[in-house]
């Protein structure tokens, strides 16, 4: 479990594609302290297991359905990533409850910079749990959707945010990973158990305080 917070930005060192699955190595620092084998790690907002490390960097192991679901597929050599460390029992939930279970991907459409702030506008083929005001991880970073339509999303983005993430090295048409908050997640799940489709509305999230 993780809370969106990043605690640093790490660089691909190596990025092994086999048939079935890769073996990605990141250079980093500060989330070396107290790294042990097993423990978890968000990359880019995708929960990976260190399978090996050193002084400078740590390797997970991405299964066939991390790399059919996320943008790791496209991982190149000297790309940043964002990493987190596995929360704590005494961490501050400083974001909100990010799982490291991704959705979907979206791709960059726009980024605007308003003074030293940014609202960067992202397109998916799935916006149904994302709404206005709601959180949602990008890359694994906690961000607040300042707006959603059917086909793109908005978040703004304070000066801190996007000079200590990856989100400063983003070009258009670049592809990000995305989780939806759980709380989305389990209301569509309890009010469509038997069936895909969403029954979820605007007009019910705000009868029931959610927007």
């Amino acid at each position: 479990m993780f809370t969106g917070i990043i605690e640093e930005i790490g660089k691909v060192l190596k990025f092994e594609r086999h048939e079935n699955n890769a073996v990605l190595t990141v250079e980093c620092k500060k989330i070396l302290d107290g790294i042990k084998i097993g423990d978890s790690i968000s990359v880019n907002g995708v929960c990976q297991t260190v399978v090996k490390f050193d002084n400078t960097s740590f390797s997970a192991e991405l299964s066939k359905q991390t790399l059919d679901v996320t943008n790791f597929s496209s991982l190149k050599t000297g790309e940043f990533v964002n990493l987190e460390r596995a929360l704590t029992p005494s961490s501050r939930m400083g974001g909100h409850i990010v799982q490291g279970h991704v959705d979907k991907t979206a791709e960059l459409l726009k980024t605007e910079k308003l003074d030293e702030f940014y609202n960067m506008y992202f397109e998916t083929d799935e916006t149904r749990l994302i709404v206005p005001k709601g959180s949602i991880a990008v890359d694994g970073i906690s961000l607040t959707v300042a707006d959603v339509n059917d086909t793109c999303f908005e978040i703004a983005v304070i000066p801190h945010t996007y000079q200590n993430t990856n989100l400063q090295y983003l070009k258009i048409g670049d592809t990000v990973n995305v989780e939806t908050d759980i709380l989305g997640r389990y209301v569509e799940k309890f009010l469509s158990p038997n069936d895909n489709k969403s029954n979820i509305t605007m007009e019910f999230l705000a009868e029931n305080g959610y927007v």
